[in-house]
């Protein structure tokens, strides 16, 4: 099956093939995926080498000229290395990029730590007006990259080489209602969806599936939660980034109804053995039996 990165290769040959105003800047990574493109568009696919910092702000300078530029690479390169230039080439200049990332949290983990990234959204936060979307299967990727596209403003996409069984019906900026329940709801952020699915059977709770993180999708949250138990509501938030990334969106949606809310996400603990990513998933609690473990007692 084609990953998230083949889908976005695939949409972004088309979109330079369509659309003069797109460019795509890179920075040594996935430059033998772009080559077609290179050759068709050499004065709109840009590769910098090795200098993220630069990267960000050629896709700065192209936004100023009104193109919609497209950085692509490791997102801890992207996010991390590169932030003031997100913060000065992008924000502070009033003009907007789409950043897409691959390496997800640790999705090449025995790269070790300077190929982790788990921070990347909660970096992202502290930096005003970005949209932020975590698709879940490489079909999901798509409809997502489209919204971006049509956009002014700056869209992260964070693609994974994780992901669920099979895709959901998405729409940008919406969360899906996967099921309902009258005990409590759990929202499971992208490559979470799965997993959470089958640390819960048997409890009867709502499930929202988020591929849009940023803006939260406070309506779906609240139109759908189930009567409160014991004067309160209950709600868990399942994230394949840092613990608690979203929780404030969440409280902030619910700042008028009681509520307790367990976050779940990857903790603020370094692994200093590296495996591979399903390792890491067991050693920080997020695999199906990790997630029980925690899931089940709070929704009792």
């Amino acid at each position: 099956m084609p990953t998230m990165r083949d889908r976005f290769v695939t949409l972004t040959h088309a979109a330079l093939d369509r659309d003069p105003k797109v460019a795509l800047v890179l920075a040594d990574i996935s430059v033998s995926a772009f080559e077609t493109a290179r050759s068709r568009h050499p004065d709109r696919v840009i590769n910098v080498g090795i200098r993220e910092q630069l990267m960000l702000g050629v896709a700065g300078g192209l936004a100023i000229e009104g193109m919609r530029p497209i950085a692509h690479s490791y997102a801890p390169f992207l996010v991390e290395r590169a932030y003031e230039q997100l913060k000065v080439a992008l924000g502070h200049q009033g003009v907007g990029a789409i950043l897409a990332s691959v390496g997800a949290s640790y999705d090449w983990a025995a790269g070790g730590r300077t190929h982790h990234a788990p921070a990347d959204v909660v970096l992202l936060d502290a930096l005003p007006g970005w949209h932020v979307q975590v698709p879940g299967h490489p079909d999901e990727v798509a409809p997502l990259f489209s919204d971006a596209l049509v956009r002014d403003e700056s869209v992260y996409l964070r693609l994974s080489t994780r992901q669920n069984e099979a895709p959901r019906q998405i729409v940008a900026g919406r969360s899906s209602v996967v099921r309902r329940g009258r005990r409590g709801t759990v929202i499971a952020v992208g490559p979470m969806l799965d997993p959470t699915l089958a640390a819960i059977q048997g409890l009867d709770l709502t499930v929202l599936y988020a591929t849009t993180v940023r803006p939260f999708d406070a309506a779906t949250l609240r139109d759908t939660m189930p009567s409160a138990t014991h004067g309160s509501h209950d709600i868990a938030l399942v994230e394949p980034t840092v613990e608690g990334t979203s929780s404030h969106v969440v409280s902030a949606a619910l700042v008028d109804r009681p509520h307790r809310l367990l976050a779940i996400g990857v903790p603020r603990v370094e692994l200093r053995r590296y495996g591979t990513p399903e390792d890491h998933d067991r050693a920080y609690g997020l695999d199906a039996r990790g997630l029980a473990e925690r899931l089940t007692p709070f929704f009792r």
